[in-house]
């Protein structure tokens, strides 16, 4: 049996203006954003978005300024309620949720970490990180060792009794992170993380986070305006245009078959070998015998980036066999397929 999404989002919609239900009811939902705002003063920022979470996933939403994705990911925690549509968290439809249940829910099953840190620039980094547990009532002793624990965790270690203003961008985006993680939330919403940070910088913290995601098997939403990051980030990415979905699917599915131009534009200076499993550009084979390939070459997976393989291919003046998850033979690649699919 498939257990339930951590995050499900039915049909979100967020206009903003003076009378934003009345405008939604009577309104041509067909039309552009553009033609709505004509001809009702009202904004469609997110339109009729829908898509679902899994427990332990990375789930990317990605779009350019102003496609509505900032707006989107404050619905999810009723930092700004939608207009109409549905945000479940573990079954809990929470736009039907009090204030005080929403209260309970950021202070104990969801945190944020924003584009601009948010830090209180008074308070040293332990206050900061160790914000969230004092909100909820935890005594000093308590929240300053599971702090000095998250401190530790996040590559900050020694800087505890700094202030904000000692730190670098990159560092002071670790205690961002650090204070939304003492919490131990089920959980975490990224805003734009690593925009305002340096490339280099920007680079570090990305892995950074893939390396804490590896042992924390958190349930992330991350935004970002950048599509390489989508893609280094994301288990699924949501490209969004205009408040609308231009296309959702796996960084793979989206590099191979871009759903329109909009989408094609951010994929075209993409390396698709990087992106790219050997079982979307493999060759098909007949069925061998009892599964086995008749050949001494050890079997790559059908997930294996080909990245990872063009020594090997290379190197071999034989095919080499490529199996699926069952470990049965699905097809082969070759030195050929693989310089097609890096010229591509």
């Amino acid at each position: 049996m498939t257990e339930s999404p951590k995050i499900v989002c039915n049909n979100i919609w967020k206009v903003f203006g003076t009378h934003p239900k009345e405008t939604l009811a009577s309104m041509d939902r067909s039309l552009s954003r553009a033609q709505i705002q004509q001809d009702t003063n009202h904004v469609i920022a997110v339109k009729d978005v829908s898509f679902s979470v899994a427990e332990g996933e990375t789930f990317v939403v990605m779009g350019l300024s102003g496609s509505g994705k900032s707006t989107l990911v404050r619905c999810l925690s009723r930092l700004i309620d939608p207009t109409e549509g549905q945000v479940i968290i573990d079954g809990t439809d929470i736009t039907a949720s009090s204030q005080t249940e929403l209260k309970a829910l950021r202070r104990n099953k969801m945190a944020m970490v924003f584009q601009h840190f948010g830090l209180f620039p008074h308070r040293k980094v332990i206050d900061n990180v160790a914000f969230g547990l004092e909100i909820r009532g935890e005594s000093r002793k308590k929240r300053n060792q599971k702090a000095h624990e998250i401190i530790e965790l996040v590559g900050l270690g020694g800087w505890a009794d700094h202030y904000p203003r000692e730190l670098s961008g990159g560092m002071q985006q670790r205690v961002g992170l650090a204070r939304a993680m003492a919490v131990e939330p089920e959980i975490l919403l990224f805003d734009e993380p690593f925009s305002a940070l340096d490339p280099l910088i920007r680079r570090e913290m990305q892995d950074e986070l893939l390396d804490l995601q590896k042992r924390l098997k958190k349930t992330m939403v991350f935004i970002t305006h950048d599509f390489l990051e989508a893609i280094k980030m994301g288990d699924n990415i949501m490209i969004m245009r205009d408040g609308a979905v231009s296309q959702m699917g796996t960084p793979e599915e989206i590099v191979a078959k871009p759903a329109d131009g909009y989408v094609a534009d951010f994929t075209e200076d993409v390396p698709r070998y990087k992106v790219l499993s050997a079982g979307k550009v493999m060759r098909a084979v007949a069925a061998p015998v009892n599964g086995h390939a008749q050949t001494q070459q050890e079997p790559v997976h059908a997930d294996t980036k080909i990245d990872q393989l063009i020594d090997r291919v290379i190197e071999s003046e034989q095919a080499i066999p490529v199996v699926d998850h069952a470990g049965q033979i699905c097809g082969e690649i070759d030195r050929t397929i693989i310089l097609k699919a890096m010229n591509t």
